[in-house]
């Protein structure tokens, strides 16, 4: 049976870390549902694990068969929401996963490129953000954690899916979670920063180009 609107897969990630939020998985789960003009948005949280992250996403993927694809993660100490530019085929965690797996200067995928390109239109979802007020900034780094291990084998499992979209964005951490003086957004403000993150990633086949990352 043909489906009745196009998808949207939205991803975030459980906590980590001793942490018990994640922003990104409360985002997954509040839009979790909506739809965007005709496009329903299925949000999911993949555990924060090398690998099983990466399994579940697939799954996802070839079970939704969607148009576009977001994952979403959590950058404590980032003051803006981060369109990442680039995932890179490496896994060099600094602390443990949620399953105590630890890796250390191994390919994502052997023999795989070294980098993927994000086909996001990086440059105008900041813009877009500006223009209602909120902090954002295109990065050049997505780490070499779980989150960049999703983006490497996201952008790897659409090479081959003609015209959907893909990328990575890492969210800053909730006021409960940040100390004093740490940078933080509220649930809110963040939700509708990817809900128009959402709306620009569907209308924008180009990204702009403006000089550096922050698009002033």
């Amino acid at each position: 049976m043909k489906k009745s609107s196009p998808t949207i897969l939205l991803t975030g990630f459980e906590p980590f870390d001793g942490a018990t939020v994640n922003p990104s998985a409360g985002i997954a789960r509040r839009l979790h549902g909506r739809k965007l003009g005709r496009h329903l948005i299925e949000g999911v949280v993949l555990p924060c694990r090398f690998g099983d992250a990466l399994a579940m996403l697939q799954s996802e993927i070839r079970r939704l068969d969607p148009v576009l694809v977001i994952c979403l993660g959590q950058a404590g100490g980032r003051a803006e929401i981060t369109p990442e530019r680039v995932a890179i085929n490496i896994d060099d965690a600094r602390i443990p996963d949620n399953a105590g797996r630890q890796p250390v200067d191994q390919p994502i995928v052997p023999r795989g490129p070294a980098a993927y390109w994000s086909t996001l239109p990086v440059k105008a979802i900041v813009a877009a953000l500006h223009a209602r007020g909120l902090p954002a900034a295109v990065s050049q780094t997505a780490g070499t954690f779980v989150c960049n291990h999703v983006f490497y084998g996201l952008m790897h499992a659409l090479r081959r899916r003609r015209g959907v979209r893909g990328g990575f964005i890492h969210l800053p951490w909730l006021p409960e979670q940040a100390g004093a003086g740490q940078p933080a957004l509220a649930l809110d403000v963040m939700v509708g920063a990817i809900e128009v993150t959402l709306r620009v990633a569907l209308r924008r086949k180009r990204d702009l180009r403006a000089a550096g990352g922050r698009t002033h």
